[in-house]
């Protein structure tokens, strides 16, 4: 009945009628490249050679990322078995998070103001992890907001913190190596329904130093904190950099494109002179 229930919600959400009218010839091209199963089934193979073959005992976590995409494709990503979800924005995780199934453990991967962070976490109880806290204040938002909710968290709330490894191209969020170490030790002293769970980065494409320069930076956190750096997770790998980022010791790849096709955007209504 609950099954029932979300298919019906799904079929009347707004995500799905604009992603099936505007994105028409996008969902037709995925289907005809074998679907969403076999692309996720031939990611995951890269992702179990790759780590085969760099002396690996764990596979790095594949995080579907899902924006902008209608819920009836990550509908099919679930059937499949796969249950880690990222998304970009707020609002549209919020709208999504209600139509498919509770298991799901949703990942925030995208810029967060502080002042959206209670909507965020009191809307989507799956959330298991923001991986963007980039400031103190935002850390400060968070922990308050996972302490408040109306149904009490059974686990803390997950957190990265997001290092710029790439500061010379100037469009990259996340703070500096250097600042990373002071505000993972506010998180662990001042934030009791948090939990620090790695670092994340985007970096530079083309350019493995970042991920290089992000497992620099977990050691340099580690030893601040005073624990094992393996204790930490790195997310770091992308759609065009996985495979490298895995090689390099990646604990959590964002993929996106790969699996659901090109992103799909709204057009911009005309502007009126």
């Amino acid at each position: 009945e609950g099954k029932s229930m979300r298919l019906a919600a799904l079929l009347a959400s707004p995500l799905l009628r604009f992603s099936v009218a505007g994105s028409g010839a996008r969902l037709s091209c995925v289907a005809s490249n074998g679907g969403i199963a076999d692309a996720l089934a031939t990611i995951r193979t890269r992702l179990n050679e790759v780590a085969s073959s760099s002396g690996r005992d764990a596979v790095p976590r594949l995080v579907a990322v899902s924006k902008t995409k209608p819920v009836g494709l990550l509908q099919e990503a679930y059937d499949t078995g796969h249950r880690d979800f990222g998304e970009n924005y707020v609002q549209e995780l919020v709208e999504k998070a209600p139509l498919l199934p509770s298991d799901i453990r949703w990942r925030f991967i995208g810029n967060l103001q502080s002042n959206k962070a209670k909507l965020l976490v009191h809307r989507v109880p799956n959330l298991v992890a923001v991986e963007t806290v980039a400031s103190i204040k935002l850390a400060d938002k968070l922990n308050s907001a996972a302490a408040s909710t109306e149904i009490p968290r059974q686990e803390k709330l997950g957190v990265f913190i997001q290092v710029n490894t790439s500061p010379w191209e100037g469009t990259k969020n996340g703070i500096l190596a250097e600042e990373t170490p002071a505000l993972a030790r506010h998180i662990v002293d001042n934030c009791g329904s948090l939990r620090l769970e790695g670092l994340m980065t985007i970096g530079a494409p083309g350019d493995e130093s970042c991920f290089q320069a992000l497992r620099g930076c977990r050691d340099a956190v580690a030893s601040h904190l005073s624990v094992d750096s393996d204790s930490l997770e790195l997310s770091m790998g992308m759609s065009g950099d996985f495979e490298a980022a895995t090689r390099a010791g990646s604990s959590s790849v964002r993929v996106g494109s790969s699996i659901f096709g090109a992103r799909d955007y709204p057009a911009k209504a005309p502007s009126v002179n």
